[in-house]
């Protein structure tokens, strides 16, 4: 993805001051690009097509607007847009073009089948799109990418081609009906009219009725912001949307902060406190609204814990069971922080290589707090103190504790890997192994069975990742394991998986029947997606297919389309 930098505005020409033309024309949308390819001009191919990434269905739904969020820069996608047409619908032996659009001018192009890659294309003069020729057996699943710089852009998302799909004898050939819901798990109305080629954009569906409301943002202090502060401190909270161009708020309880702000991303934003005072500990909260304001709030994140001491109660006594410095990985560590005041706050502080910073909080009804360090490995090597605040006014906080050093020697526990699929993958398909371990705040590796070097790798901040092999063909069928490691503040690197065998094939296993299953006449597709580290389904989108009146009614075929999201 490309950033650029925003038009300065204007440009002086003598007394007169003319606006500033861009380069080059600012590139169309995703959302238009797909609605484009569902005009009345463009002929509805006998194939259903499956476009992969939820990038198109949030472009379509929330859109990506500039505001004060966006303004420090503007986001240019690099990614091509893949999309079939047909000269003939009726016709299944008809020849279909396949066009990979890029975003910017390039000579060369490459399309993919199945997970493998065809012969690319060099142009003679750069162009902004190249058609691709499909002859025969067009069935298969595709992805193009357009030449970037002296490399390539990444691929478009996945199309599918599956041939033609028998609709109901109401359903006319001549067109397809799509509507995209602007609200999450939203049902289209089965009254729905719509002519040839007939679309409901996301700008027009505030009014089909109530959807649930959009998933809570994600809430975090910046590291520095981590440790036990002093008043006069400064401190930085970062909201993180799972989607673009909406406006933010900080909350602490019902109470909305208007702080000092600053953004990089359109998706994000930093809320700054310059100087905070004893007063300003405790929970925080962030949520986010769509910028027409007809969606209402989203949920609250979760809170995060600002904590601050003046250090002038005196420090509490702080004891380790067992007593050893060096306890045995996969055991037990209590910790133990004694206070001389009742109904404190207690924060247990961890020091290593990346500083001081709060691991772990208590509010305990005595004048003691017990923290567990459980299944302890070599992540949790450090030094740990703890120091209490007091709740009520003047909200004075201790002088941190003696501190503790603990040392695990050993590698960290090994992680399991399990496939999200069962038996084989259909070529052309993602395949996602999901790491599993112990420790968060480390980078997770996927390593081909006899290979030192990762075909995926990916840093979270959980204990468990997914790895996406991204199109795979014949050529990724074979064994495969993970392990995750670290660089700071620790160092260490854990022992591989069991392995886990991925198997590829070319044969769909009645696909089209399997989605047909799926589709009733005026009934609503629900597509889901599983979130990282959530084990559930999130409903994201809902497409419908419905009688569109126009040339060429009666008895025929229609055609399958569903938008989905392949895993991060």
């Amino acid at each position: 993805m490309l950033v650029l930098p925003l038009p300065s505005g204007k440009v002086k020409h003598g007394k007169r001051s003319v606006p500033e033309a861009p380069p080059h024309p600012p590139p169309p949308s995703l959302g238009a690009l797909l609605l484009q390819t569902l005009t009345p001009d463009t002929h509805c191919t006998r194939v259903s097509v499956t476009i992969m990434s939820m990038l198109v269905a949030f472009l379509l739904l929330w859109g990506l607007s500039r505001g004060p969020v966006t303004e420090a820069a503007t986001f240019f996608e690099t990614q091509p847009l893949l999309w079939a047409e047909s000269k003939s619908p009726l016709e299944p032996s008809a020849e279909v073009t396949l066009t990979c659009q890029a975003r910017l001018e390039t000579v060369n192009f490459q399309l993919f089948k199945n997970g493998v890659a065809q012969e690319p294309v060099h142009l003679d003069a750069p162009a902004i799109k190249h058609q691709f020729l499909l002859t025969g057996d067009t069935q298969g699943r595709y992805r193009c990418r357009s030449g970037l710089s002296r490399g390539w852009t990444r691929l478009s998302e996945l199309l599918e081609l599956t041939g033609p799909i028998p609709g109901p004898g109401s359903w006319p050939h001549s067109c397809l009906c799509l509507m995209v819901a602007k609200e999450f798990g939203q049902r289209m109305p089965k009254d729905w009219k719509g002519g040839p080629g007939a679309v409901a954009h996301a700008s027009n569906l505030n009014s089909l009725g109530g959807g649930a409301s959009p998933p809570p943002p994600a809430l975090r202090l910046d590291r520095e912001s981590t440790q036990v502060l002093r008043p006069g401190s400064k401190a930085t909270f970062t909201c993180v949307a799972p989607l673009s161009g909406v406006e933010f708020q900080l909350r602490r309880g019902e109470k909305e902060l208007l702080v000092p702000r600053s953004s990089t991303s359109p998706d994000r934003i930093f809320f700054h406190l310059n100087e905070v005072a004893l007063g300003d500990g405790g929970h925080y909260t962030c949520r986010y609204q769509l910028r027409d304001n007809q969606n209402g709030w989203s949920a609250d994140s979760e809170p995060a814990e600002l904590i601050l001491s003046d250090e002038r109660l005196p420090a509490p006594v702080f004891t380790a069971e067992p007593a050893s410095p060096n306890p045995e990985p996969g055991t037990r560590v209590r910790l133990r922080c004694l206070a001389p005041l009742e109904g404190a706050r207690f924060a247990l502080v961890r020091e290593d290589r990346g500083g001081r910073r709060v691991h772990r909080f208590q509010s305990p009804a005595g004048t003691e707090a017990h923290f567990e360090l459980r299944n302890i490995s070599v992540a949790d090597s450090a030094n740990y103190s703890c120091v209490y605040v007091d709740l009520e006014p003047p909200f004075s906080g201790s002088a941190p504790s003696a501190r503790l050093e603990l040392r695990v020697d050993g590698p960290p526990p090994r992680p399991q890997l399990r496939a999200t699929w069962s038996g084989a993958v259909l070529a052309g398909r993602d395949a996602v192994l999901r790491c599993e371990g112990t420790i968060p705040d480390v980078t997770f590796e996927l390593l081909r069975e006899g290979e030192t070097k990762a075909v995926e790798t990916v840093y979270t901040r959980e204990a468990s990742a997914n790895l996406a092999l991204i199109f795979v063909g014949p050529q990724h069928a074979g064994n495969y394991r993970c392990r995750y490691r670290s660089w700071w503040p620790n160092t260490f690197e854990s022992e591989l998986s069991d392995p886990v065998e991925l198997l590829v094939t070319d044969t769909s296993h009645n696909q089209m029947n399997e989605d047909a299953e799926h589709q009733g006449d005026g009934e609503s597709i629900l597509v889901t997606e599983t979130e990282q580290g959530a084990g559930r389904e999130v409903p994201m989108i809902a497409a419908s297919q419905s009688q569109c009146p126009g040339p060429g009614s009666g008895s025929g075929t229609a055609q399958g389309f569903k938008l989905v999201r392949r895993h991060p």
